[in-house]
């Protein structure tokens, strides 16, 4: 059951998505450890996205390419196509807007979506997700992770949670249990430089912090404590912002 007087917020975030759309075009990689690089003739390239497979041989985006074939000399390496993976973000997004106008666009391929005023439609926030999850494995061919929660901060997070192709349900009462326990650098907008401010003071995780003073936090951090505070103790309230705004 929804809450009330909450929001019901999803946050969609497509698995290994450059990759993924370039599985569609050459699934015979899809079982070998595959990454889509900048400049693959270039061993100082860098991996923009990796398949399931080069995950498990601890490939990460943003390595450069010599350090990923160090960890896997067989890697596949495909060069971008920043086009198609602009044409299939469009399309995504297309089919969010059958279920809420409210759909706010983060990066190419993840969004925000308010589906508080479609719940009588399309059931609850878990449901939507997982029917979103499904409509986009079969119209697409492919997978993302989802978050559903009562702010955006939380369904953020709960994207992140599990994946691939997973749904994770973060309400006021979960947050206890799955957000405070994580390290503070788990929190959107917590940097490192931040986070070895926060260690100094003895602010280690995600529940640290929320249990810390507010105003002690802002001594710390200025504006941006006080605004990471309120992400960790569930305060923040900004609204989804439709991609016209």
């Amino acid at each position: 059951m929804e809450r009330k007087k909450d929001r019901t917020i999803l946050h969609c975030d497509m698995n290994g998505f450059y990759a993924s759309v370039e599985l569609l075009d050459y699934p015979q990689y899809k079982n070998i450890p595959m990454a889509v690089c900048g400049d693959p003739k270039s061993r100082h390239g860098i991996i923009l996205a990796k398949n399931e497979p080069a995950k498990k041989f601890g490939i990460k985006t943003a390595e450069t390419i010599w350090q990923a074939k160090k960890k896997c000399p067989s890697l596949v390496c495909v060069p971008p196509h920043h086009d198609k993976y602009s044409k299939y973000s469009k399309m995504i997004n297309e089919i969010y807007l059958r279920y809420t106008d409210m759909v706010e666009p983060f990066s190419i391929d993840e969004s925000w979506l308010d589906v508080s005023a479609s719940l009588t439609l399309f059931g609850s926030g878990k449901e939507i997700a997982d029917q979103i999850r499904e409509t986009v494995k079969k119209e697409l061919g492919l997978t993302l992770s989802a978050g559903v929660s009562f702010n955006k901060i939380f369904a953020k997070m709960g994207s992140e949670y599990k994946k691939p192709d997973a749904t994770t349900v973060i309400w006021r009462e979960d947050v206890p249990r799955i957000v405070w326990p994580l390290p503070v650098t788990d929190l959107l907008f917590v940097g490192r430089a931040s986070a070895r401010v926060l260690e100094k003071a003895g602010i280690r995780t995600i529940g640290d912090l929320a249990a810390a003073p507010r105003d002690q936090v802002e001594r710390l951090l200025g504006k941006h404590g006080g605004q990471i505070h309120d992400y960790a103790t569930g305060e923040d309230r900004s609204p989804v912002r439709p991609a016209g705004e």
